[in-house]
């Protein structure tokens, strides 16, 4: 072998044995990592690991049917400053030094929580401390506040020189405030899903999609990177006119204080389409007396009182049991029915027509004529009642609606009871429901409060009016019972919501009323039924010659004296005549009042 050979043979030697130490060098500091070193290698790679942030979705917002705002998630913001930025501190400071003065100034002319001095002195306190995340004020500022400081000197060279940034917070508002607030409802703190009313039943849709933001090292800096975008939620568009609900909530709120009654109830729904216009909600604070939006009285049930008598009659009309000009007698002695005892508000010594007894809405009356009718066939009676729908399950958008409880009863004396609305229970949006039906001439609609959900102004998906039952009962029975219910309103010697000396009650001038009052002695734990304690009602549609609306008003406990009629009635006559006026459905032509369609 050559001396050449030698050589290249020595050399690549020598490589492979560098290889293979290096190789093996590699090996035992993997070996060494793995075994001496792992815990703190591990540490040190949890560091590295981006974090996760959520981005919240905006959540859509609520509009009532002209597109106005109902509830809306309002951007707030919180300023914060990291001191530390190496521009503010480059040449001595110069720069924060410069503009310190002039961002206290418009801090405290903007925000208005602190004087320039108390703002200057926090934020170099903090200068001279260090701190990497100061919140420069405690509050949260509006987006036209965030627009104004960013004209400022300082934090217009952006957060790497001023250490200035701004972090987002949405806020829920409802710009008309307690208006309709029961019904809208709420949500779990500033970000959370819903948890009353629409904001609870259309949680899903309003909510939207939460996106991803990732905190990574990048140049030297935390920096926030967008992983995913947040999807914003998609908005509600309610059937509730914001004009309307100002309408009926001032006339409650005056009714309710001015009887000092414990909570008020009142609910406007357009006739043909079941259209919820307004609902109103009013409880009596303990604490100071006022009324404010607290429980939602019109989708709980209690017992309707002599407004039930409409529905009683129309079961025992269509059933045939009776005519509307049967006579029944009735005195002023309390009518005994084996262990019950029936009594009269307007106790007199008389005969009755059936139509004249729901005018006068005589309990001993409807007593007589629903045992008559049906004694010993108490569950036909319930049937008949449960075809006229009230019983189903379609209800409106509330979440936690109560359903009706018509049972059918053990005895005879419970039907006599249930014959003028006790040991029934219905909420005000079911009686509002079924006296719909009769003004939309047998047709019962549902009772509606959302009709699109939308996406940037486009509708994704829309809801249509749904018939409940296309007819309640037969074309005769619904004329008597039209005809009763006008007289309640316009039979001045009989009618209970007719005017009476001094009040107008029901009656109008400007528009046409019919419907039913209703009286129910209220249940006190412990004592029975009180004669003290009543809950008024009444339930109506306008104009009487063209329904365009149904009202509901249900007051709880009102101070003496009680009245159904001068209460509830004389409150639905405020909101018809105001209503009328708003929508424009009359018109004067050559000299007249004229209905028109809108």
């Amino acid at each position: 072998m050559s001396d050449e050979q030698r050589n290249t043979v020595w050399r690549f030697a020598m490589i492979f044995i560098v290889i293979a130490l290096g190789f093996v060098a590699v090996l035992a500091k993997i070996v060494y990592i793995q075994a001496v070193e792992r815990d703190e290698w591990l540490k040190v790679a949890e560091k590295q690991v981006p974090t996760n942030r959520p981005i919240p979705a905006t959540r859509g917002n609520i509009l009532d049917c002209n597109g106005r705002l109902l509830a809306s998630s309002m951007p707030q913001y919180y300023i914060y400053m990291d001191t530390r930025v190496p521009a503010l501190h480059e040449k001595k400071g110069e720069l924060f030094n410069k503009h310190i003065d002039t961002l206290a100034l418009d801090l405290a002319t903007i925000i208005g929580d602190k004087s320039p001095a108390e703002y200057k002195a926090k934020i170099v306190g903090a200068y001279r401390h260090g701190e990497k995340r100061l919140r420069v004020c405690e509050n949260r500022i509006n987006y036209l506040q965030r627009q104004a400081l960013e004209q400022n000197k300082l934090i217009k060279k952006g957060k790497y020189k001023s250490g200035i940034f701004f972090e987002d917070q949405h806020r829920r508002i409802k710009p008309y405030g307690l208006l309709a607030s029961r019904t809208i409802g709420g949500i779990y703190g500033e970000g959370g899903s819903g948890n009353s009313g629409l904001e609870k039943g259309f949680d899903k849709e309003l909510r939207g999609v939460d996106g991803m933001s990732s905190i990574q090292r990048i140049g030297g800096r935390n920096e926030s990177v967008t992983v995913e975008e947040a999807q914003d939620g998609r908005d509600i568009v309610t059937t509730i006119d914001a004009n309307l609900q100002d309408i009926v909530e001032n006339a409650l709120l005056a009714k309710t204080a001015e009887r000092n009654a414990k909570w008020g109830c009142a609910i406007l729904m357009e006739t043909q389409t079941g259209y919820i216009r307004a609902i109103a909600n009013l409880d009596r604070s303990e604490e100071d007396g006022k009324y404010y939006e607290a429980q939602n009285h019109a989708v709980q049930r209690v017992e309707p009182g002599s407004t039930f008598k409409t529905i009683a009659l129309m079961a025992a009309l269509d059933d045939g049991k009776i005519d509307i000009d049967d006579t029944v007698a009735v005195s002023r002695t309390p009518w005994k029915y084996f262990s019950v005892t029936h009594t009269d508000a307007h106790p007199m010594d008389t005969i009755l027509t059936v139509r004249s007894a729901l005018a006068v809405s005589s309990n001993i009356a409807l007593a007589k004529l629903i045992t008559r009718s049906y004694e010993g066939s108490a569950r036909k009676f319930v049937r008949r009642i449960e075809k006229m729908g009230l019983l189903d399950s379609v209800y409106c958008e509330i979440p936690g609606a109560d359903k009706a409880r018509i049972e059918v009863p053990k005895d005879t004396v419970t039907l006599s009871k249930m014959s003028y609305g006790y040991s029934v229970e219905l909420s005000p949006m079911q009686l509002l429901m079924f006296y719909n039906a009769i003004a939309n001439g047998g047709r019962m609609m549902r009772p509606m409060l959302v009709t699109a959900v939308q996406q940037n102004g486009e509708v994704e998906e829309s809801f249509r009016p749904e018939a409940v039952k296309s007819s309640i009962c037969g074309k005769g029975t619904l004329r008597d019972i039209q005809g009763a219910l006008h007289d309640v309103v316009w039979d001045d010697h009989l009618g209970t919501a007719a005017a009476k000396l001094w009040s107008k009650k029901a009656q109008s001038k400007l528009v046409n009323i019919a419907g039913k009052t209703g009286t129910a002695q209220l249940f006190m734990r412990g004592h029975g039924y009180s004669g003290k304690h009543h809950r008024m009602t009444f339930v109506g549609y306008f104009p009487e010659e063209n329904p365009q609306y149904t009202c509901i008003c249900m007051i709880e406990d009102p101070q003496y004296p009680y009245d159904a009629g001068m209460d509830c009635g004389s409150t639905v006559r405020v909101i018809a005549e105001k209503t009328m006026a708003y929508t424009g459905c009359y018109v004067w032509k050559d000299g007249e009042r004229k209905l028109v369609k809108r």
